[in-house]
């Protein structure tokens, strides 16, 4: 049984050589990597999108894959052994609060690692109490896991990975989604736990403030997913800073070279769309939010905040003509309609097209192509344009969004921010007026981030309506011309 081998102190790590290729993928995600990380350190691991940091975190976990999902190469060893054949040593986080709740209630979803782990039921629960103690998550076993926001999601998903007593633990992004408060929560609960268990810590981020005084070591892995800087956080992000900032690994200090205002085209001030006594809500579900008023002016950036849970992305699927108002109505102007009528949810997708492009918060949900070429071709095609008028906007979004590379890569090998830039140039290459962005930003390097931004400001002067969702508070300053606080629009006396 595993178990007898969980909780005997920190692990250490030692790559040799080690290297991994997504099968079909002509590039390594990682190639040559020689690291050794002694039991107890606390790694902060940065680098750009694709540069393989949440490769590597798979790998030491065990769950990278067999010989069909790709080929590695040198040696990987946790504690003198492969990952593989050392689980349990190793607890997982990852950057989506959603994707880690597995069971209904805290307690069972807490117990369900140490279960598979064959932990006796006693021991079980013990660890359940103590792990739940140790993230700060004060609730009763019973409470639904339905019912929490962000930030307690992903403190139930660390609870749930320290309970199997790993001496590793790996973060990958685990506040990428989180409003200010939930990241706030995570951090803390994050230095509890290696206070109590001087677990050794690997944790994947692009931004590197929230962690750095946890840390004691960096490691930088370049976009050939080979080691380019490794030392104390001051001797790597102080010494090399320019350098780091060039190859778009977010060094703290460094200032974004983009505009931060969005001047209005004339006549903005008309709305393009707009809500009128909304009520919001997923289908068989209770109304999040009703009486919401609010405008998008044509032409314009409007930033749509607020915590986690507020309804923030369904909002968005409302105004998007993808979710049905439960009261009220979603009205686009005559100029958006152009003949439909008024209302989104009635047209049809390929009428959207053109219309409002709206990307998910989880950009998987819209891929439907073998390769990122014909995932961006899947909407200019939809709309019978010329082949060449479909490949010179395929190559347009592909050189902008820094794709090129990955032009015959399967969507569904692509790092998380690589996801993301393919998802948003994909609502692009239809040339819609109306753009809906959920959390464009999480997972993006520093170069993405610039050139997406740039883009977007570019659309906007050009006439297209942008709205995004966002807890990036520098895209928000950068591209929130007008501004919607989702806590602010609910009325006195609605549900919270």
């Amino acid at each position: 049984m595993h178990h007898a081998d969980a909780g005997v102190g920190p692990a250490r790590v030692d790559a040799t050589g080690w290297g991994w290729r997504h099968a079909g993928r002509r590039r390594a995600a990682l190639d040559g990597l020689d690291l050794r990380i002694h039991a107890g350190e606390r790694v902060l691991l940065l680098g750009p999108s694709g540069s393989g940091k949440s490769t590597l975190l798979h790998a030491l976990a065990g769950v990278l894959g067999g010989d069909d999902e790709g080929e590695q190469w040198g040696e990987l060893r946790v504690d003198g052994r492969p990952p593989a054949d050392a689980r349990g040593r190793a607890g997982l986080v990852l950057q989506d609060p959603d994707s880690q709740v597995i069971l209904a209630r805290v307690g069972d979803d807490v117990a369900f690692g140490c279960e598979n782990l064959g932990v006796p039921r006693d021991e079980t629960w013990r660890r359940v109490t103590d792990a739940l103690d140790a993230v700060g998550l004060d609730l009763p076993l019973d409470h639904p896991t339905s019912r929490l926001s962000g930030g307690q999601k992903q403190r139930l998903a660390l609870a749930g990975a320290i309970a199997m007593r790993p001496g590793l633990l790996l973060l990958d992004e685990p506040t990428a989604n989180l409003d200010p408060a939930g990241v706030a929560e995570v951090r803390e609960a994050v230095g509890r736990v290696l206070e109590r268990t001087g677990s050794t810590l690997v944790v994947v981020e692009h931004r590197v403030d929230v962690w750095l005084d946890l840390v004691d070591r960096v490691v930088i892995l370049g976009g050939d997913g080979r080691l380019i800087a490794d030392g104390t956080p001051d001797e790597v992000l102080t010494a090399r800073r320019t350098e780091l900032a060039a190859a778009g690994v977010w060094v703290p200090g460094v200032p974004l070279e983009v505009p931060m205002t969005t001047d209005a085209a004339p006549g903005a001030s008309d709305p393009i769309l707009s809500a009128r006594d909304l009520s919001i809500g997923r289908p068989r579900t209770p109304v999040l939010h009703s009486g919401l008023d609010l405008e998008l002016p044509a032409a314009s950036s409007s930033v749509l905040t607020g915590p986690n849970g507020a309804g923030k992305s369904t909002l968005a699927l409302t105004l998007g003509g993808l979710l049905p108002p439960r009261a009220g109505a979603v009205v686009a102007a005559p100029g958006l309609a152009r003949g439909l009528g008024d209302a989104p949810i009635r047209w049809r997708s390929r009428d959207l097209l053109t219309r409002i492009g709206t990307v998910f918060q989880e950009p998987e949900h819209q891929f439907v192509a073998s390769t990122v070429r014909h995932e961006l071709a899947v909407g200019p095609r939809a709309l019978d344009l010329p082949e060449h008028e479909v490949d010179a906007r395929t190559d347009e979004v592909m050189h902008r969004l820094r794709l090129d590379h990955l032009a015959a890569a399967n969507p569904f090998t692509l790092s998380g921010g690589e996801a993301r830039r393919l998802s948003v140039g994909a609502a692009l290459a239809t040339r819609p007026d109306v753009v809906i962005l959920d959390e464009p930003t999480f997972g993006q390097d520093r170069l993405g981030w610039v050139e997406l931004v740039r883009l977007l400001h570019e659309l906007v002067a050009g006439g297209t309506t942008l709205l995004s969702v966002t807890h990036d508070l520098a895209f928000r300053d950068a591209l929130g011309t007008h501004r919607i606080e989702l806590s602010a629009l609910r009325p006195a006396g609605s549900m919270p």
